[in-house]
């Protein structure tokens, strides 16, 4: 079963299927398909090349790069990206930062960064979550205090993703302690990586790897011109942030890939009758799941989350998850050895991030069912 789309959209999903798998380099897409280490080269390789192609950033405003598509075409894109191997672009350029400079920005910071940003000439690294105000974000305690021209920020940011690759940071740092609400005391800053004062120390996760960092702010000085939008106002523009982040949560696209993988092992090691209840079962939530995010897509006014996007946050994690346990089973006691097992024990996060599941059970009862 499949929605319908219309000739045009269905023309659209061809176009982006052929782009993305002619004219992205092809070592790049075996490594994703393959579930292999993916290089900072590599991944700024494959943003530049849908830069070329003028697909890096559609949802930005046109003069900066973006697409006047509907919710249902920026969709496609997105799914034919996943299927075709394709990473989407860093999530932290194209999905956060850029959205927020290109909306509260002054001229002065468009011009400065949103070119570098699409392309990934610079690296964000994003500067939210702290020891003590993760799911309380609005608890954070990074000072920037201005002198001068300048603020002076201490403190610490946590579970700052490939921040070992950082060029620059985008950062939620309070200038006002005494206000009366906390949220209103906080501030959106950009901070160069390279500043006097700024060290980042590597967290080993449960899958041996590294892949977030601890980020500290010793008097750490930063010119007042790097402040997005109004100095108090960073609550605003942080919320605006974490709705972008939630374009594509599902990843329909990436689990039907994953999935096709593991129904060829299951055929390979000739145990696919074995297994072949779990595939279908699987495969049929994909299908639903795909079905719910087309819907949800074609309905969506793209100013704020569809309050469904919680919905599809939770199956879809649990369903990258069930794709993660099921290749792990196939591989049995060489479990233990493969490239597999670092994927399931890192695809533990996905539950997690972007708002945990238990939050967005939260926001389904409050927006969808008003309890």
């Amino acid at each position: 079963m499949r929605l319908q789309l219309s000739a045009e959209d269905q023309a659209f999903r061809e176009e982006m299927r052929e782009f993305f798998t002619t004219q992205v380099p092809q070592d790049i897409r075996d490594a994703v398909i393959n579930r292999g280490e993916i290089t900072r080269d590599q991944i700024v390789r494959s943003q530049q090349a849908l830069n070329a192609g003028g697909l890096a950033v559609p949802g930005w405003p046109v003069e900066w790069g973006g697409k006047d598509w509907t919710q249902l075409q920026r969709h496609i894109w997105h799914e034919e990206m996943q299927l075709a191997g394709v990473m989407p672009p860093l999530a932290f350029n194209a999905s956060m930062v850029g959205p927020v400079i290109a909306t509260f920005g002054s001229q002065e910071l468009k011009e400065r960064f949103l070119p570098a940003t699409a392309n990934l000439d610079i690296w964000w690294s994003q500067g939210f979550s702290e020891p003590d105000a993760g799911s309380d974000l609005a608890g954070l305690r990074t000072t920037a205090v201005r002198d001068g021209d300048e603020y002076v920020v201490n403190g610490q940011k946590t579970w700052t993703t490939l921040g070992q690759y950082g060029d620059w940071i985008f950062t939620l740092v309070r200038t006002d302690p005494d206000a009366p609400k906390k949220q209103m005391g906080i501030s959106f800053l950009l901070i160069d990586m390279k500043t006097e004062g700024l060290t980042v120390r590597p967290i080993e996760l449960i899958d041996g790897g590294h892949e977030v960092n601890e980020v500290f702010f010793d008097n750490v000085r930063v010119p007042v011109e790097n402040l997005v939008g109004e100095e108090n106002k960073g609550w605003t523009y942080a919320k605006f942030l974490l709705g972008n982040e939630r374009v594509g949560i599902a990843q329909v696209g990436a689990s039907q890939l994953h999935l096709s993988t593991a129904k060829a092992k299951a055929k390979e090691y000739g145990v696919f009758d074995q297994y072949a209840s779990r595939i279908a079962d699987i495969e049929s939530q994909l299908t639903a799941l795909e079905l719910t995010a087309l819907r949800v897509a074609a309905g969506s006014s793209g100013d704020k989350p569809h309050p469904a996007s919680s919905v599809l946050k939770i199956k879809g994690s649990q369903l990258t998850q069930a794709v993660s346990d099921l290749l792990v089973d196939l591989e049995g006691p060489a479990a233990l050895t493969s490239r597999d097992t670092r994927v399931f024990l890192n695809n533990r996060k996905v539950s997690i991030y972007g708002g945990s599941n238990e939050i967005q059970r939260q926001i389904i009862a409050g927006t969808i069912l008003g309890l």
